[in-house]
């Protein structure tokens, strides 16, 4: 194992961190070059360039882990590739194949390895890809010229106290149109979360619940992660939606509560009046992972589900396999994990 950075890795949280190599590729003339290592962490790009002016970009969020033996492997990279493909083609921007885009986060937590937290520390190495176009171009249509990059840094818990349970509120903002970009992972649904997760916060929640763009009765999205819940009868339940994120931690949830701990699984609507179904419920993402939701504020009311302060057994039992799976404590389906 190679020598790790002098880090109080238990202390880490979400913050940018500065590691010392990143990749880089260009597209130009319909190809992507073939990318390279550098260590300068600042783009130089054009005034006038569609990702700073018209919001053409999108992103990607993924870790690394280390295992009890020393390995570092990637969980599940080929998703958030696809799902890259996926965003890159609702704004119009070429997209890296699968390959490229694995073979650019192998590369980056390779020359990286010292900033991956050791096993037991509680942190994780997160990756982020990003596409943007940019090039000479003042009118609304596609860049000329495209940059792909893919930074890393070390990361605790995304939200403070880990795997403990935090209260939530309804916003009246949507986070995207019913027929707009909530699929795709963009920085403009970002934007607009900005200022109801302030509100939240300055009432003292994590952050917002989003509701359907169309009739705010239907929980879609926990701040920027997906909602489940855990009903009286033990089946998880998540909405499903045309403007939610297709989250890859929550499809792999989906997976490990049906074929792992033997649950009835549904992707369905989930109405804000009828949280009294569920036990149990959480947000999840690559950030987060899982958050127990302690409760949720509506309309003057707060709804508890298993307890403001104790996480819920179900949710412990899901968090413990999915993370299980990740540092590889847990035999994984096949597939998703890559070993760097």
């Amino acid at each position: 194992m190679s020598e790790l950075q002098n880090i109080n890795w238990s202390e880490l949280g979400f913050s940018y961190i500065k590691t010392d190599l990143r990749y880089i590729s260009v597209w130009e003339d319909g190809k992507w070059d073939d990318g390279k290592l550098v260590e300068d962490n600042q783009l130089h790009i054009s005034e006038a360039s569609t990702g700073l002016h018209y919001g053409q970009q999108c992103f990607e969020g993924l870790k690394a882990y280390r295992t009890k033996e020393g390995k570092v492997q990637l969980f599940r990279p080929d998703r958030n590739a696809k799902r890259m493909q996926e965003s890159c083609d609702r704004i119009k921007m070429p997209a890296p194949s699968v390959e490229k885009f694995i073979d650019a986060c192998k590369q980056v937590v390779n020359a990286n390895l010292s900033w991956v937290p050791p096993y037991g520390s509680g942190a994780t190495l997160y990756l982020r890809p990003f596409i943007f176009g940019c090039g000479d171009t003042i009118g609304v249509k596609p860049a000329p010229r495209y940059i792909f990059s893919v930074f890393c840094m070390p990361v605790g818990p995304y939200f403070k106290g880990g795997l403990s349970p935090v209260n939530f509120a309804t916003t009246g903002f949507d986070r995207a149109a019913p027929a707009g970009t909530g699929m795709a992972k963009v920085g403009g649904n970002y934007a607009a979360s900005l200022l109801p997760h302030e509100e939240a916060a300055n009432k003292g929640y994590a952050d917002c619940i989003y509701l359907d763009p169309s009739t705010h009765t239907k929980i879609e999205e926990v701040g920027a992660a997906n909602f489940f819940g855990i009903t009286k009868d033990n089946k998880f339940i998540t909405p499903k939606s045309d403007s939610i994120l297709p989250s890859i931690t929550k499809y792999s949830l989906l997976h490990v509560a049906k074929e792992y701990l033997g649950m009835e699984t549904e992707e369905s609507d989930v109405y804000i009046d009828d949280l009294d179904k569920f036990t149990e419920a959480g947000a999840c993402g690559t950030a987060a992972v899982i958050t127990p939701i302690g409760g949720i504020e509506h309309k003057g009311h707060f709804h508890v589900f298993h307890s403001e302060t104790e996480v819920g057994p179900v949710t412990r039992k899901l968090y413990d396999t999915l993370v299980g799976i990740q540092l590889g404590d847990v035999e994984a389906p096949e597939g998703w994990i890559v070993e760097v």
